[in-house]
Order: structure tokens, then sequence, then C-alpha cells
């Protein structure tokens, strides 16, 4: 088993006034050429978005992007004539693909707290996808809630992306402990709560990353919520 551990307060860190932003990877301002990814893995923001600001319409092309809010809403509009609000408990996944363009922005009256995925894609130069769903809290109660699976071996109930990565999100009961199946490599980003993995403890917005093993048990100390995102290694 090989492991990385990146502690919340180790993570490159942004402020735009308008916009704070941390850095689990390389981006932007802040390089370091030991965090540029895990696998297929590039880019974990962690925002947090004033209110009535956001970001202006922008592009990308060949990158599975992947935002899920943790308070707050986002209005979203893009280059396929979308125009959604997403909202807590809802996951967004673009292919970008060819090329688009989009813009988030917070609409409401208080801040917006959400993580920005970046996954690299499997093909290149696809023709751009858009989606996003509400996912039921009760169905990840101490179990292994779908979020993301590939568009190639697509799990039921998830979003696809165009690569063979998966995202899963669980919210743990204090003491409750279960394994979990690698299908890759796994990044473990703890969102809230505090757990024992692979005799590490994490804290809030702690994370692991672990390949080069089967499984691992995860047990909660208090109540969490833990968010794992399985990649190809190469």
């Amino acid at each position: 088993m090989k492991t990385i551990i990146h502690k919340a307060a180790s993570r490159g860190f942004a402020n735009h006034g308008w916009l704070q932003s941390y850095h689990t990877f390389s981006f932007a301002g802040y390089h370091n050429p030991e965090r540029m990814n895990f696998g297929m893995l590039r880019v974990l923001n962690d925002d947090i978005v004033k209110p009535k600001m956001g970001f202006g319409t922008h592009p990308h092309n060949n990158m599975e992007i992947i935002s899920i809010p943790i308070s707050g809403a986002l209005s979203h509009k893009d280059s396929m004539n979308n125009q959604r609000s997403i909202e807590v408990g809802e996951v967004q996944v673009m292919s970008a693909g060819t090329g688009l363009t989009h813009s988030e922005f917070n609409d409401g009256n208080s801040d917006v707290n959400f993580l920005q995925l970046w996954i690299f894609p499997e093909q290149q130069n696809v023709t751009p996808f858009y989606d996003q769903k509400k996912f039921e809290a009760s169905e990840r109660k101490n179990k292994f809630q779908a979020l993301i699976s590939p568009r190639t071996n697509q799990i039921e109930g998830s979003l696809p992306v165009n690569q063979q990565a998966y995202i899963f999100m669980i919210d743990i009961t204090s003491d409750f402990e279960i394994e979990y199946e690698l299908k890759n490599g796994a990044y473990f980003f703890l969102i809230d709560g505090e757990i024992s993995i692979a005799n590490e403890i994490l804290e809030k917005r702690d994370a692991i990353g672990i390949h080069d093993i089967d499984k691992v048990t995860v047990k909660a100390k208090k109540e969490s919520k833990l968010l794992i995102i399985d990649v190809p290694m190469s």
C-alpha cells in the first residue's frame, strides 16, 4: 500500500476578495511540484464565493469538470444553452471535450462554498456534455453513494465522465466502520468530521491518497462526510 497525506492547512490558498480558494493541487498562482495531481485527478479546489460575485464566462477543453456545492447555490450558464442553479445535494458534471465556455455566479445573499474537481479525460476532443443531478442524502447514510462513474461502465443513477473514474460520497455516523474496495487509486477527502483510515487520522478538509491495495477500512471517530475520488493512476 502506498499513501500520501495532504493536511488541510498544507493546501495552497488564494484570496481574491470575492473568492477564497484552497488548492489541494497546483493551480493558478499556487505551484508546488510535489502537488501536481493524484493520478488522473488534476484539480481539487475548495472555493468560497461572496454574494453577487462569481466566475465570468471563460473557456475549457479536454477536461472532466465536476462541481459539488457544500453550502449555498451557484447559477450556471454555458455555451450549450444550459442555464441552471446548482444547489446543495446536487452534483454538476461537464465534459469539456472539443471546447465550451461557461460562467458560475453566486446570486444569493450569503457565501457559497463548493468543491471543483478536474479529471484528465480518457479520450481527447469528445463532444462537450453537461448534466447535473440531485442525490438523496438518505442513500449515502453509512454506504457509498455513486455520484460519478465512467461513461463506458456507468453505475445506475450516477453521472457519466469520459474517464475510468468514480466519485462516491458517504455520510458516516460516529463509530461506524466500513470497508472500501478500490477500483484504481483512491483519494479520500474529508469534507467534515473525523475518521481513521490506513493508520491515519483525518480531520475536516484533510485528505489521503491510497493506491496499490485492494481495500481499506474507514472508521468514523465522529459524524463525518467523506468524498472518495477513485481514478486511474496513469
